[in-house]
């Protein structure tokens, strides 16, 4: 598929979140990783996509950061109030995209703000595979190494198939009025939502599973910011 066939899609960026597990004085994606910070290298990765039809980025109302990047003033990105939890800010960037003239029907990729290292082949391979899908799907890898389930104690309880056992990463991409319902009912029903596929799956949906690289990484802890460093350093770790 070319440029030209593929989907025009618009982006959330979840941001609201503060990333304790980084043990840093700001949340997570303003981190810096080769004199930028995370969330800057993570908006490259869509910004110049000919079919992107604009990005919204979910800041929390309290967010000293966001207002000081250059980004911020790009007329591609706007913003949305971000929630407590992801779901809530995912929800505050569909809305704010209805406003911003986004149709029931448009492709929304939602990617997280602290995965900077999204390879364009990913991308490409993303809008490809799901343009002509009836839900929508995500970005994710097989598992590599030998699962366990472990108890509270701490102790193995047993070893879990791993042959159908994949990690799921972002971008997920869905119809805006699909995901909205979905995570709307999800939310009245009081489930638990870790990511966007969770709402389809649990609304009766089965989102495709599109395979992309290992290495596109959520900065999570330090040694993952560690690791991309040392590979940004190198050259773009991509």
């Amino acid at each position: 598929m070319s440029p030209r066939e593929q989907p025009a899609f618009w982006v959330i960026i979840p941001a609201a979140g503060v990333g304790s597990r980084m043990r840093a004085d700001r949340p997570k994606q303003y981190l810096q990783l080769g004199g930028r910070s995370i969330i800057e290298h993570t908006l490259d990765c869509f910004l110049d996509h000919p079919s992107l039809a604009g990005v919204v980025v979910c800041i929390a109302s309290d967010d000293p950061y966001w207002p000081n990047l250059p980004c911020a003033n790009d007329r591609r990105v706007q913003c949305a109030p971000g929630g407590r939890e992801r779901c809530d800010s995912v929800l505050s960037g569909l809305r704010r995209l209805g406003e911003l003239g986004a149709d029931e029907h448009d492709w929304v990729l939602v990617h997280d703000a602290a995965r900077p290292n999204l390879a364009r082949e990913d991308l490409e391979k993303l809008l490809a595979g799901l343009a002509d899908d009836p839900v929508g799907g995500l970005l994710a890898v097989p598992a590599r190494d030998t699962l366990k389930r472990v108890g509270p104690d701490g102790r193995v309880m047993e070893t879990v198939d791993r042959s159908v056992i994949w990690q799921a990463f972002t971008p997920q991409m869905f119809r805006l009025g699909m995901l909205r319902n979905a995570l709307e009912a999800a939310l009245e029903a009081a489930v638990l939502i870790t990511d966007e596929a969770s709402a389809l799956e649990w609304a009766g949906h089965a989102p495709k599973a599109i395979e992309g690289r290992a290495d596109n990484l959520k900065v999570t802890r330090p040694e993952d910011l560690e690791w991309l460093a040392q590979r940004w350093n190198s050259g773009r770790a991509h």
